[in-house]
């Protein structure tokens, strides 16, 4: 693989993990040959992670930073990495060291291979079992629904082509599903075993409550990838279904009616025909409608207002020798 490698690390809260994350990736990719960026997107840190990177980048001609005015989440940040990404290749991986930097040759070879997409899949993980299980459950309500076989959906350690990365629509928390919505656009999708360490500074920002948000979002990219060209399939389909409900239901208390003479006021059937032809169809459309709605609005790209500062290489340099306006004079 030629051309510049773009490293997209997305960043909140880890201060302590940047200075030996960035000697990790220097040793990584002395052995690929290739020209290297890093790209740190700060994710609202409020522990100083951004004056290190800024620290860090005054030493060096290829690290730029994206900070954002607060913590949007992950899938906001990997969202203007991309945008910032120069090269050629893109390879993510996360800012708290669990993952291995010596492993993103293999994530490249993948893409020399043939594939668009390389998804790490972590080999003995080191969380506890309140993150695993749950992420294995995960993991395998997504492949069979999907009917995408990798191992490791949520795994932030991937490699993708350039087109790849400038394609995908990211919004929300759709970041776990990225290879799915890559392989609905037609991309070649492949993982890869990669090592897992051990988190040894900072605090997992794993909880419940995404885990649950994680099938809403599941619900979502199903409905995008099928029937985002071709919503009145469903949208119809579930119209018709409950119509014609609702239709039967009412046909039968017509005829109770003419041929039994008995009284529809007081009938809780009729209410329920009404409300299937009705208020289910509304509900449902209203629901899909708005992701159809909401993920337009982001085909537009990241909202530009949520970016703070813009560091580019030198930059940071120059403002360290800058003299404070409160220094004397």
């Amino acid at each position: 693989m030629d051309g510049l490698l773009s490293l997209v690390i997305p960043v909140y809260n880890e201060v302590a993990s940047l200075e030996p994350l960035l000697g990790e990736l220097d040793a990584a990719v002395a052995g690929l040959g290739l020209p290297v960026e890093v790209v740190f997107v700060d994710d609202g840190s409020t522990d100083g992670s951004f004056a290190e990177m800024e620290r860090l980048a005054a030493t060096r001609d290829d690290v730029r930073i994206v900070k954002l005015r607060r913590n949007f989440g992950k899938s906001a940040a990997l969202a203007f990495g991309f945008a910032a990404v120069r090269g050629d290749v893109v390879v993510t991986l996360d800012g708290d060291r669990q993952d291995d930097p010596g492993e993103i040759g293999k994530l490249i070879a993948g893409l020399d291979e043939g594939y668009d997409l390389v998804s790490g899949w972590k080999q003995g993980r080191q969380d506890p079992a309140s993150k695993t299980l749950p992420s294995r459950f995960f993991n395998w309500t997504v492949r069979r629904t999907t009917g995408i076989p990798l191992h490791d959906f949520n795994c932030g350690f991937k490699a993708y082509r350039r087109e790849v990365a400038d394609a995908v629509v990211v919004y929300g928390e759709l970041h776990r599903y990225i290879p799915v919505v890559a392989a609905q656009q037609g991309f070649r999708v492949t993982e890869v075993r990669v090592g897992h360490r051990r988190r040894t500074a900072g605090q997992s920002k794993f909880g419940w409550q995404r885990f649950a948000r994680g099938y809403l979002d599941l619900l979502t990219v199903l409905f995008l990838g099928r029937y985002h060209n071709r919503p009145q399939h469903l949208f119809g389909g579930l119209g018709t279904l409950l119509f014609l409900a609702g239709f039967l239901i009412s046909v039968y208390l017509t005829v109770d009616k003419l041929a039994f003479g008995h009284a529809l006021s007081d009938r809780p059937l009729l209410l329920l025909g009404v409300l299937f032809m009705i208020v289910g169809v509304q509900l449902v459309s209203l629901g899909l409608l708005s992701e159809l709605i909401v993920n337009s609005r982001a085909r537009s790209g990241p909202d530009p207002a949520w970016v703070e500062r813009f560091v580019e290489p030198g930059e940071a340099r120059v403002d360290a020798a800058a003299p404070s306006e409160h220094a004397p004079t």
